[in-house]
């Protein structure tokens, strides 16, 4: 799993969607479920989490690189073209716009790269189809003791 500040990096920029709702990890969506309705359902991984001393052992470099998932739910027989304009959207709320995940050190997430679909087609799920848009990213954190 991603650290807090990624995770609450990506929760806060997704606060800007309105078209459907979000549904992070261990969340309930069962009641989206029943009544049909789109929704986006969010996994945000941690790949690596990496040292480099930079000088001294109190002088640290970390990388952390992961990848956020952003399935599109929509209701099975509908088409795909409703999940891929969502898709689409999705990753505009973060194309060439890096997510400020401290303040003070002006730390920030680095998304290289996008994809709708990573070249897998849909899923087919029990009542709906999914169409996942992924960002790939990195997040550097320099700590001094």
């Amino acid at each position: 799993m991603a650290s807090p500040a990624v995770y609450d990096a990506f929760a806060t920029r997704l606060g800007d969607w309105t078209t459907t709702p979000i549904i992070f990890e261990n969340e309930f969506a069962q009641q989206y479920i029943d009544a049909g309705m789109q929704f986006v359902y969010v996994e945000i991984y941690g790949d690596t989490f990496n040292q480099e001393s930079l000088g001294s052992p109190q002088h640290n470099l970390w990388l952390e690189e992961g990848t956020t998932f952003m399935h599109v739910m929509t209701p099975a027989g509908a088409g795909s073209r409703d999940a891929r304009v969502y898709a689409n959207e999705l990753l505009n709320l973060f194309r060439e716009q890096p997510i400020v995940t401290d303040n003070v050190t002006g730390e920030s997430l680095f998304m290289p790269e996008m994809s709708i679909g990573a070249g897998q087609p849909g899923q087919d799920f029990p009542n709906y189809y999914a169409i996942t848009a992924s960002i790939h990213w990195r997040r550097r954190e320099v700590t001094s003791l």
